[in-house]
């Protein structure tokens, strides 16, 4: 498996985890639960951002991955 399939495959599962965080989010009526579902997924929003950056450089370095 190439670091490119890897990264593809991190930022996919990051995408998923965000996407059920907002569902989480959506779903509760728990004020508490609803900000910190919120919060978690802008976190994972932020880190799926680094990794489509480094995604891109590796890409830009390695044309092959």
């Amino acid at each position: 498996m190439t670091v490119g399939t890897q990264m593809q495959q991190a930022i996919a599962g990051i995408q998923s985890a965000s996407a059920t965080m907002k569902t989480f989010s959506l779903e509760t009526e728990d004020v508490t639960a609803k900000n910190d579902f919120e919060q978690i997924a802008v976190q994972l929003d932020s880190v799926m951002d680094i990794l489509k950056g480094r995604q891109k450089y590796i890409q830009s370095q390695e044309p092959q991955y």
